[in-house]
């Protein structure tokens, strides 16, 4: 029997991996370094297919992947042509003219019994307080352009880097530890008729690759996950109206600065995204608003430095996964669902799956409670995502465009809009347990997007306007003269993890 009463199959030791890319190559690296001596690691992957390559923003907890891995990072920015990113840069997402940063890190001082922003909106109210963002640190070195590690990790930061280069980097990262790539195209998957399991994959050439255990990272294809298990789709196109993107690289004409932009459009918005040795830059649409020739000649109209490709489309479809975990197939990257790259959010799922999978891995054989498990904790941590992604659309105040009005007047989930009312009621945040997005990032988002709370916790009423007045000063102060003693993020690059010419 393939599986026994007590639900244990047979135990783990061939996984296949199908598909290449970053979700392919980080799912090698991570299960060989951990794992490479009990098991027979095979990825597949052909040099006919190409990857989708706008995943060159991230955020910060890839170090903390990195530093599981023990991967040096100057190596790593120097193979990959890496920046560092402080932040996201919204402009024109409240309204036309009108910019925030969304940023790493906290902003300002807690007290136990109310966040930073009440203190803040009670020295508005005063006309004690500048901007909210003048209490980050973050974000000030990013208006300023600079960078550089700080003590006791006094810094939170991300990468931009180049997609390709991550995934030959982190190649040659799990051939060290003994994963076998194997060249070829998928042309068949063969599934057990008594357990439903995967048996094997055949290739193009005529090879069959057999496997106790298959990562599907073959793309929107999604040939294992959705093909051959048939696992549903669920649609969330009515609340993320983008269904396309065209993307190109261009030459680079000024430093690097440590920020991706998200510049809206009336249709959309476009991202560029700042390297060692080019920009990223692509358009994310909605086909119901604009037609695709119109999306890229916008695009194409606001870039900078010479195109050095022609824009390359991508369709797809918002939404997730019923299961991630179906059987025997593990669904890793945009196979197992795609949220647009708004927040820079796709390899830190990949990065997710991969860790939560090498926390409940199979060794002795699939147990169902566990399967039950990762997918439970796969479907709450994307809709938690999902919500913070709305918002962005949700709340704005633009009226040139039936984009940006439909997106206004949409019904939200339940979850997002119960936190909307909070916020602009109280200005209350509680983040919920194992949450990507801190509280922070959820109120310089909602204060960006135009939402200002109506009170604030009477535990800033306490503060008289002296004490007020020096308790942001002193914040300010602090931020301000460490930001002046910073190098220039270009500077800091060049010498600290240049890539060779």
């Amino acid at each position: 029997m393939e599986n026994g009463s007590n639900g244990m199959g047979k135990p783990i030791r061939r996984v296949v991996i199908a598909g290449g890319g970053t979700a392919g190559w980080m799912a090698a690296a991570c299960i060989s370094k951990v794992l490479g001596k009990r098991l027979d690691i095979k990825l597949v992957e052909s040099d006919e297919i190409g990857t989708v390559g706008v995943g060159e923003a991230t955020i910060p907890t890839l170090l903390n992947f990195h530093n599981l891995l023990e991967i040096n990072e100057q190596e790593f920015m120097a193979e990959t042509k890496a920046t560092f990113k402080l932040g996201i840069s919204f402009e024109n997402w409240r309204n036309v003219n009108e910019d925030y940063i969304h940023s790493f890190g906290l902003t300002g001082t807690d007290h136990w019994t109310a966040g930073f922003q009440h203190f803040w909106h009670k020295g508005r109210e005063r006309g004690l307080a500048g901007d909210y963002g003048d209490y980050c640190l973050e974000l000030r070195a990013s208006q300023e352009n600079k960078f550089a590690h700080l003590p006791r990790n006094g810094m939170n930061y991300a990468y931009h880097l180049d997609a390709s280069a991550y995934a030959r980097y982190l190649r040659k990262f799990s051939e060290r530890f003994g994963v076998q790539r194997i060249e070829g195209k998928i042309v068949d998957v063969s599934t057990s008729a008594l357990s439903g399991q995967v048996r094997s994959i055949t290739l193009d050439s005529g090879v069959d690759i057999e496997g106790d255990l298959f990562i599907d990272c073959t793309g929107f294809r999604a040939l294992l996950i959705g093909q051959a298990m048939g696992v549903g789709y669920e649609n969330w196109s009515h609340w993320l109206f983008n269904d396309s993107a065209a993307a190109l690289q261009t030459s680079s004409v000024r430093g690097a600065i440590p920020l991706t932009r998200s510049i809206a459009h009336p249709f959309g918005w476009q991202w560029r995204i700042p390297l060692q040795h080019r920009v990223g830059n692509g358009i994310v649409f909605s086909s119901r608003y604009v037609e695709e020739g119109a999306a890229i000649q916008t695009l194409l109209g606001n870039i900078e430095g010479e195109a050095l490709m022609k824009p390359r489309v991508i369709r797809f479809t918002p939404g997730q996964r019923r299961e991630i975990w179906k059987n025997n197939v593990v669904a890793v990257g945009l196979s197992s669902g795609f949220l647009e790259p708004i927040e820079s959010t796709s390899i830190h799922l990949i990065q997710r799956s991969i860790i939560r999978l090498m926390q409940m891995f199979p060794t002795s054989g699939i147990v169902p409670s566990d399967v039950a498990e990762f997918n439970r904790q796969a479907w709450e941590e994307v809709e938690k995502i999902r919500d913070f992604i709305i918002l962005h659309y949700k709340v704005n105040n633009r009226i040139d465009a039936p984009y940006w009005k439909d997106a206004r007047d949409m019904e939200v989930p339940a979850s997002l809009q119960h936190r909307i009312d909070l916020f602009r009621e109280t200005g209350r945040v509680f983040r919920i347990a194992n949450e990507l997005f801190a509280e922070n990032s959820w109120v310089q988002v909602m204060l960006g997007q135009g939402i200002m709370p109506y009170r604030h916790h009477q535990s800033a009423d306490l503060m008289g306007d002296e004490e007020l007045t020096h308790f942001l000063g002193s914040i300010k102060g602090q931020i301000d003269r460490t930001v002046a003693g910073l190098p220039s993020h270009q500077a800091y690059v060049e010498r600290y993890c240049s890539a060779p010419k």
